[in-house]
Formats: structure tokens, C-alpha cells, sequence
């Protein structure tokens, strides 16, 4: 009976081995696309600085949304929210079409207490930037200007 038991809980540190060596890899694969997303958000604000945007904030949250880029547009009459969409290739999907309904009510009550929070009198627009490509190469820099009207899905 003994050599029994032995064996079955063996079994099992088998399959933890296993599952710990699963969830390593997916967390490895989770700090990389973290990565190649920051990454993504420092172009974005390199790219709209050379268009003439003032970048006013990166990263802003509220509770658990975010903002990625907050920007006084070149005539500075608008605040712009730009969503960031990083992806290393568009085999699968274009990045901007990971901004889903949800995503944009995330964001619009994200924005609204973003400009109650800091008495925004500019118009607001909501912008998505989507990269495709890695540090080494940038393949594709797409501004989708005034993307999405928040109002439209809340």
C-alpha cells in the first residue's frame, strides 16, 4: 500500500513540475509582451511629439484602467486620449482591432475622471495609434485620429 502512495504523489510532483514549468513560460511570454508594449507607448509618444502633441501624461490610471497617452493636440484646442496597440507582427489581427467595446468604456470613464481630476476645459477626442514591429524595426505606425466617439458606446 505504501509503495502505492509513494508512487501516486510522485505522480503528482510530476504534474506540478509540469504546470510550474507551463506557468514559467506564460509568465516569461507575459513580461516580454509587457515589454514590447512599453516599448510601443514610447514610440507613440515619440511620434506624436514630432507631429507637434504635447504629451501630458503616460500611463495615467484610475483604479484599474488606464490611460496609456493623455496629449494637448498641436493647436492645443484638444485633449487627445490616445489607446496604444503594440503587436509584433498583424499575422492574426491588426492591433486597433483589439479595442473592443469594453475597452473603449474603460476608457471613456478612465477620461472622465482624468478631466474632472484635473479641470480639462479643452474638447476631448479619442485617438488609437497601432504599431506593428519591435525595437530592432518599426514595420507600421497607423494614427487613427478621433477613432471612436465613447458617447456612442456607453
Amino acid at each position: 500500500m505504501k509503495k502505492f502512495e509513494f508512487r501516486d504523489k510522485s505522480v503528482i510532483f510530476a504534474q506540478d513540475s509540469r504546470r510550474h514549468k507551463r506557468r514559467r513560460r506564460s509568465l516569461d511570454s507575459m513580461a516580454e509582451h509587457n515589454d514590447l508594449g512599453k516599448w510601443g507607448e514610447a514610440e507613440a509618444s515619440r511620434y506624436l511629439e514630432s507631429k507637434g502633441y504635447a504629451i501630458l501624461d503616460r500611463d495615467w490610471r484610475f483604479g484599474k484602467r488606464d490611460l496609456d497617452i493623455v496629449a494637448l493636440s498641436e493647436d492645443a484646442c484638444t485633449m487627445v486620449v490616445v489607446e496604444v496597440k503594440t503587436r509584433a507582427s498583424d499575422d492574426m489581427r491588426a492591433p486597433e482591432e483589439a479595442v473592443d467595446i469594453r475597452k473603449m468604456r474603460n476608457l471613456a470613464v478612465a477620461a472622465n475622471a482624468y478631466v474632472k481630476g484635473h479641470a480639462v476645459a479643452q474638447e476631448l477626442r479619442f485617438d488609437i495609434i497601432s504599431i506593428v514591429g519591435s525595437p530592432s524595426k518599426i514595420e507600421r505606425i497607423d494614427h487613427l485620429v478621433d477613432a471612436f466617439n465613447p458617447l456612442l458606446v456607453l
